[in-house]
């Protein structure tokens, strides 16, 4: 048994033996009498932290609301503690009972006002209360209307998040692409691309794709990928001549990029380029693998694109040497665990 379990045992035995010595000395009247008065008597204290704190945020009408409660909580603890007007102590329980069930039905719906709560979406529509109908709307799971009273919010992310719940993901679609002639931020076109996706055009998606690649270039390779999945062939060939670009100005400062100015390179038929990027690659792999052997299976990688079937054996053997070394530390670890 850990410690917390005993802890909590020892806790409810404490309690249970309390509650037993005040049966034994005053009956179950008594004990009731003390429920309620330490019940009172807490919630009173909860309600007067909370209503101070409230007042000093100077938020005049919550801090009133919670000074009533509290005033009602300290009578009830005083009708307790006193043991009279037990119907009135009944009143107050159930008082606040309600007003939890209230609290908890209120909150789930905190933009609604009152007398809207009790409003259909389409009344709430028509009175031109569309923030309102949205939130009835959505959760009616009409998420189809609800993007339409978003969209004449202006809400346009909001419409974006009911269109796809809705699974209208085309919409989503459009919207992010005005979001982005609007706001200019290259986030709202990678949207659209996965919406595209989503929505099942793959022209669209690679367009969209393609303007984001614009801005952020490493996501050339993508957009190649993608029209060549089309059998754009055009399209693909220029999307990898830039994703060559890209990738030949990132080579310059760190060398792990000639592997793939080596690939697109061969990919294009450009084989003289693609010979002078691995030879860089393996430059750059040799040198790493000084400091460490893991590098040793990049380095017989270099080596296969250059044709070198025998050197590329031989940093193969390398690596699987140093693998081993590697595995057997962990064994020996294993078995030998430090104390």
């Amino acid at each position: 048994m850990d410690k917390l379990k005993a802890y909590l045992i020892a806790f409810f035995v404490i309690i249970l033996a309390i509650a037993g010595g005040i049966v034994w000395y005053g009956g179950w009247k008594l004990l009731l009498q003390v429920i309620l008065s330490l019940g009172f008597l807490i919630l009173t204290l909860m309600l007067l932290f909370f209503t101070a704190l409230t007042f000093y945020a100077e938020s005049w009408k919550y801090g009133t609301v919670l000074a009533v409660l509290t005033a009602i909580s300290g009578y009830g603890t005083y009708l307790s503690i006193t043991w009279q007007h037990l119907e009135i102590v009944g009143g107050i329980i159930a008082f606040f009972i309600i007003a939890l069930l209230f609290g908890v039905w209120y909150i789930s719906e905190p933009d609604l006002s009152l007398a809207d709560r009790f409003r259909s979406p389409e009344k709430l529509e028509s009175m031109g209360k569309y923030k309102a109908a949205a939130r009835k709307y959505e959760k009616a799971g009409n998420y189809l209307k609800a993007a339409e009273m978003y969209e004449k919010l202006g809400w346009m992310e909001s419409a974006a998040w009911a269109y796809e719940k809705a699974g209208k993901y085309e919409k989503a679609a459009e919207i992010y692409e005005r979001l982005y002639e609007k706001e200019k931020d290259t986030y709202y076109l990678k949207e659209a691309h996965e919406y595209w996706k989503k929505a099942g055009n793959m022209e669209r998606a690679a367009r969209a794709l393609e303007r984001y690649a614009e801005e952020e270039p490493w996501f050339w390779e993508d957009v190649a990928k993608l029209y060549e999945e089309l059998g754009n062939e055009e399209k693909a060939r220029g999307a990898w001549e830039k994703a060559l670009e890209y990738y030949r100005k990132e080579a310059q400062e760190e060398g792990v990029f000639w592997e793939d100015v080596g690939n697109i390179a061969r990919k294009l038929g450009k084989e003289e380029l693609a010979r002078e990027a691995y030879e860089r690659f393996l430059e750059y792999c040799l040198s790493e693998a000084e400091k460490d052997p893991m590098w040793w299976k990049h380095v017989a990688e270099a080596y296969e694109y250059l044709g070198e079937k025998e050197k590329a054996e031989e940093a193969r053997k390398k690596y699987e040497e140093y693998r081993q070394r590697i595995l057997r530390g962990a064994e020996e670890t294993s078995r030998f665990p430090e104390n």
